[in-house]
């Protein structure tokens, strides 16, 4: 019943094709009506959570196809493809993205370690990348109570953050959990790694550079690297760039802006390896993507 109210939630709200931002901070909703293509994208830490229809995510090669039985969670910043290639009129695709607040991931992840005698279990263990998990009670119930705030500016000026709160608790205990306290908890050096690299794509950063910044030798952080993104720190980089030059195509800067904007130098090296990567040149690319907003 409670997905149920959830679904009439966001069609009330969405009635036609769309993605919004709702007076909860970092909670938006979608509506797809047609399908589209997996195109390249960068998830920041989110959970995504499907009422109808079917989604789709790529990492590194690997299909993530999911509903409404599973929500992904996305514990780390990471460059994918997403898309919607079964959305239609008949059967429309409706969903919830929810940013996820680092900080407040990491004091709830350190309250539970906290609370259970301080058992870090997962310490020295990599982070997963993409994670799907079942809709459980907890779940599906703290999603509900969060987005019913919705109907009333009060409630939501007063119990909004606690709700937040209550929802990544959730997750933090679901499915899905271990993946998250590995992310969040102490040991999260490869997220950490992460998000120092995402806010420094235009900056030349060496392996050595990203091992130093965690204090881990270049073999060690070259493997707890790929075991939680599967890919190598090189190849991690080099999709991060592509990926977000891509997107910034994709939102109407030229080839040379993006390229720019994401670390690269040379033009014919970043359409070298952009051809490289997806199969056509970018100019192909901004020819070929629609600037008007796209749901990744």
């Amino acid at each position: 019943m409670s997905k149920d109210q959830i679904k009439a939630l966001i069609e009330n709200r969405l009635p036609d094709a769309g993605l919004v931002d709702t007076a909860l901070k970092g909670v938006q909703l979608f509506r797809v009506t047609e399908a589209m293509p997996c195109v390249p994208a960068v998830y920041e830490p989110t959970v995504v959570a499907i009422l109808s229809g079917t989604k789709e995510a790529v990492l590194d090669g690997e299909h993530h196809v999911y509903g409404n039985d599973k929500y992904l969670l996305c514990p780390m910043t990471l460059p994918v493809e997403a898309g919607t290639p079964q959305a239609s009129e008949a059967d429309p695709l409706l969903g919830i993205v929810i940013t996820l607040d680092p900080r407040m991931m990491r004091e709830l992840t350190m309250e539970i370690e906290a609370a259970a005698g301080g058992n870090r279990q997962f310490r020295g263990e990599a982070p997963s990348a993409l994670v799907l998990a079942a809709w459980d009670a907890g779940f599906t119930q703290a999603l509900l109570r969060l987005l019913a705030l919705l109907d009333n500016p009060v409630d939501l000026e007063v119990l909004g953050s606690g709700r937040m709160h209550e929802l990544c608790y959730a997750v933090l205990k679901g499915e899905a959990g271990a993946a998250a306290r590995r992310a969040f908890g102490v040991g999260n050096e490869i997220a950490r790694t992460i998000e120092y690299l995402s806010n420094h794509l235009n900056e030349q950063i060496t392996i050595e550079d990203m091992a130093d910044h965690v204090g881990m030798s270049r073999a060690v952080f070259h493997r707890r690297f790929k075991d939680a993104t599967t890919m190598s720190p090189i190849q991690f980089v080099k999709s991060m760039r592509l990926n977000s030059a891509a997107m910034k195509i994709a939102e109407g800067k030229t080839v040379s802006e993006a390229a720019w904007d994401v670390g690269y130098q040379s033009s014919s090296q970043f359409s070298r390896e952009f051809k490289r990567m997806y199969g056509q040149s970018p100019r192909q690319w901004s020819n070929a993507v629609q600037v008007p907003e796209r749901l990744t």
